[in-house]
């Protein structure tokens, strides 16, 4: 009994934290950037201590969601809705002041991800018709597309030494979609996980040698990691009906 009901409360606790995508800052504050509901209903962009003491809002009613902190710590990417499915990258400074918008298309350009470097954030666009992989400056300079598939390719995530990006593909025609790690310029695309459920939200640990992400090809949406080549795929979590999701690694751990 004890055990049915620990598993319940586990299930409840990832449940919620999925609805609310987190990021921790990479400097020693602890402070957590997050998306969630305003009082007036808009998405905005929250940041709060690791505590969740001293919640802030940076953002104003402007739906803007999937933050993302910079390797420094003094800004935050982001992506805000337009008009229409327009869906636009803006960089904003660490407590919401000088938003700044980075790209300019009638599509969609979102999920901003900074380099290990500071110096590029890689996104997902729907530009060219579909769904691709894209990089530019941190400035938004020279966007150059990586990806070229029939599929969507998204849910991109650079290796800590930034020479490689994991991403989600539905290219080999399973739609649910698969998890692929190609060079940092687009080059050697290398198929990771081959199932028929979701493969999805891959995650680098900090040493680059593996990589977790949740997969639902047991039936239930749980934790797995297999190594950087895709070697070694092994379940970590075991929710028995429950859900386990967007997994990140500890910055002190491997």
């Amino acid at each position: 009994m004890r055990k049915m009901l620990l598993i319940t409360a586990l299930a409840l606790l990832t449940a919620i934290i999925a609805a609310l995508p987190i990021a921790a800052s990479p400097d020693n504050l602890g402070k957590i950037v997050f998306h969630g509901s305003a009082p007036l209903g808009s998405s905005d962009i929250f940041v709060m201590d690791g505590d969740g003491g001293n919640r802030t809002q940076l953002t104003f009613n402007e739906d803007s969601f999937t933050p993302d902190w910079s390797p420094s710590g003094m800004e935050i990417a982001f992506t805000r809705f337009g008009r229409g499915e327009e869906r636009e990258i803006f960089v904003m400074d660490a407590e919401g002041s000088n938003p700044t918008q980075l790209t300019f298309n009638t599509a969609f350009d979102s999920a901003p991800a900074w380099s290990p470097d500071g110096r590029r954030i890689v996104f997902h666009s729907g530009r060219g018709g579909g769904r691709e992989i894209f990089v530019m400056g941190a400035d938004g300079s020279n966007p150059t597309q990586l990806t070229f598939s029939p599929g969507r390719d998204q849910q991109a995530a650079w290796s800590p030494d930034g020479l490689k990006i994991a991403f989600v593909s539905a290219r080999d025609g399973d739609r649910d979609g698969e998890i692929f790690v190609m060079d940092a310029d687009g080059s050697n695309p290398t198929q990771l996980t081959f199932n028929p459920g979701f493969d999805v939200q891959p995650v680098w640990s900090r040493n680059g040698m593996k990589i977790a992400f949740m997969s639902t090809r047991d039936g239930d949406e749980e934790i797995w990691v297999m190594d950087a080549n895709g070697a070694n795929q092994t379940q970590l979590t075991f929710t028995e009906g429950g859900v386990a999701r967007n997994p990140d690694w500890h910055p002190g751990r491997q």
